[in-house]
């Protein structure tokens, strides 16, 4: 039965390729009709088969049509073989870094009885697929590059492949070292693999999280379902260069023509190739079942678990240190950490401290420390947009370092941001108008501004649950009535501004280096491609500031310490515990004027906000 259903995937898939390329064949003769009606009508005449006026004319429009059409044909299929298509910015690992992961790759294709892939590449993401490196134009800009690179660049150090080599010197950064070797059409394409997949997986379950993928080398290497994707492929990449911005008026009409061309071309296609692949999905999975069904199955729970993981370090420990120009060198390292603390929290695995007596997945690297850098490196251009290479303004930072570098420097670069809007609303720095002001800044001013004893009153004591859910539990126009009104709508609207301004101040992130002008021409996306997070309301803003200056109150006069939570980021440390209770508090001062809460967590703790606190 499995067999059958793989037989049934692939003549599908084969099918729908075969139906993409009648497209390709139907366009092609539309565009050579005319010049066959010249060529008929010039033979006519030259036979003297046809004579008078009407036919001079009529073979003279003809001529010229065809000789029109035939150039638009030409510039159609120029941009669709020079357009690159993109491709998914990854970190080449060669045969050097891995043999091991190459050998593990090998051997299941063997199983699988389907072509092994020509070369295996990390992506900072939790997927994994095959990627089709082998058309023209990135063969073309590998050439280029061999032939005389330019100055600072130079012909990628390591490969195992060709189709290493048509990467894009843009998409990551290569591990290993060694002369690759090259052939001139290779047909097998990439293995991308998500990099915390190998940090956090076991030998065994990355291999049967692999199978499917890996058993999706078989459909590709099928000529026609391989036609059929270079030509979606390249009509994609000209759809994208006929939009992209910054032509002049004469390269934009030929562009717009050329892309309204493709666009046609695309929609004809469309269902044909998203069923050919849907085709070729259910024959690799058919013929997966074979190998390790009953590890495929657990191993999928550990895939769910790593993306929990994966987004949580990406968004709360990640992006602040991204922020301040800094990003974490180990961060597949950190999904380990962070998933370890998850399950011995909620203990979502079962045998979990067995499974980690096994081998994990990442022994499969020669050098797993390079491999995690280059990755974290990529990820932070990805979801962050940050330079390709370190330098002023953007460096690494170890896991050690992170709460003195990045917790600490973040509570007092916040802090010092609301006293800035303070005193741009002119608020006293002391609460008696009589009495001088302190020599800096305080938390006891910032509880002052925000007190509201009407508002407190009004709502009551006991309004909402005391927990670190309750705000959202709050009806979503209460909340903006909330946030317009009184002292704590000046100072959210003013903490925007000013984090508007800084931003707007702040120097442009340099463009991705590694390409040449010529490239730049038919790669016009910028980075980063996914931001993590939408813009904070004033409300989260005006909480995350009033948080930071406790902070900050904290480990200037009661001892804490900043700390890292590889769940919810950065953490104070109180005599070594987390302060887990001190965001309700902060919330009930924030949205009802009632510091009595914090008041008291805050003499509990033998924190003294009247005491001038050092800010950056």
């Amino acid at each position: 039965m499995s067999g059958m259903g793989e037989e049934a995937g692939a003549q599908a898939a084969r099918s729908r390729a075969l139906a993409v390329l009648r497209i390709r064949g139907r366009a092609l003769a539309v565009a050579l009709l005319p010049a066959a009606v010249a060529v008929v009508l010039l033979a006519a005449a030259a036979t003297g088969r046809v004579e008078g006026t009407v036919w001079a004319a009529a073979r003279w429009a003809v001529t010229v049509l065809a000789v029109l059409a035939l150039a638009a044909a030409a510039v159609v299929a120029l941009v669709v073989a020079r357009a690159r298509p993109a491709l998914s910015p990854t970190v080449p690992i060669s045969e050097a870094a891995a043999p091991d992961l190459y050998r593990l790759v090998r051997d299941l294709a063997d199983r699988l009885d389907v072509p092994a892939p020509s070369a295996i590449a990390l992506t900072p993401d939790c997927d994994s697929w095959l990627e089709d490196r082998t058309h023209p134009a990135h063969g073309a800009c590998a050439r280029r590059r061999e032939a005389g690179a330019p100055q600072g660049e130079g012909p990628p150090a390591g490969g195992a492949d060709d189709a290493d080599d048509a990467d894009d010197t843009d998409s990551g950064t290569r591990i290993g070292g060694g002369r690759p070797v090259r052939s001139r059409a290779p047909a097998a394409p990439v293995l991308v693999i998500g990099s915390p997949f190998l940090w956090w997986m076991r030998v065994g379950e990355l291999r049967a999280v692999l199978a499917p993928v890996v058993a999706g080398t078989g459909p590709s290497a099928h000529p026609d379902i391989a036609a059929a994707r270079r030509f979606v492929r390249g009509l994609d990449a000209a759809v994208a260069v006929a939009s992209a911005p910054g032509r002049g008026p004469l390269a934009r009409t030929v562009l717009g023509g050329v892309g309204w061309v493709a666009r046609l071309l695309l929609r004809g296609c469309r269902m044909h190739a998203a069923e050919m692949e849907r085709g070729v999905a259910a024959a690799a999975a058919e013929r997966a079942q074979t190998v390790d069904y009953g590890a495929r199955i657990v191993a999928q729970e550990q895939v769910g678990l790593a993306y929990a993981g994966w987004d949580r370090l990406l968004t709360r420990v990640a992006l602040p240190a991204w922020r301040m120009g800094r990003w974490p060198s180990r961060l597949d390292a950190g999904v380990v950490s962070a998933l370890t603390e998850l399950s011995r929290r909620d203990r979502l695995a079962e045998g979990f401290a067995s499974r980690l007596g096994e081998r994990p997945a990442c022994d499969l690297l020669e050098e797993p420390g390079t491999v995690d850098e280059a990755a974290s490196l990529l990820a932070a251009r990805l979801f962050h947009g940050g330079p390709a290479e370190s330098g002023p303004g953007w460096a690494p930072v170890a896991w050690q370092e992170y709460p003195d570098e990045i917790v600490d420097r973040k509570w007092r670069m916040d802090a010092a941001r609301l006293h800035r809007v303070l005193d741009a609303l002119g608020v006293s720095r002391s609460c008696d108008p009589e009495a001088p002001d302190p020599e800096g800044p305080t938390l006891g001013r910032v509880i002052d501004h925000l007190t509201d004893p009407e508002r407190a009153a009004r709502r009551g004591p006991g309004t909402r649950e005391a927990d670190d859910h309750y705000a959202d539990a709050a009806p979503a126009d209460e909340d903006r009535e909330d946030s317009d009104e009184g002292r704590s709508g000046q100072l959210a609207a003013g903490l925007s501004a000013e984090l508007a301004r800084e931003e707007a101040a702040a120097p442009a992130r340099p463009a991705p280096t590694g390409q040449s002008p010529d490239d730049a021409l038919w790669d016009d996306g910028a980075l980063p491609l996914f931001p993590l997070q939408p813009p904070r309301s004033g409300r989260e803003l005006l909480a995350d500031h009033v948080s930071a200056m406790v902070c900050c109150a904290a480990m200037d006069t009661a001892g804490a310490t900043p700390g890292l939570d590889w769940l919810d980021g950065p953490s104070l440390l109180l005599g070594g515990e987390r302060a887990a209770d001190l965001t309700p508090r902060v919330l009930t001062l924030v949205e009802d004027g009632d510091p009595e809460p914090l008041r008291a967590w805050l003499t509990t703790q033998g924190v003294r906000p009247e005491k001038p606190l050092r800010l950056v």
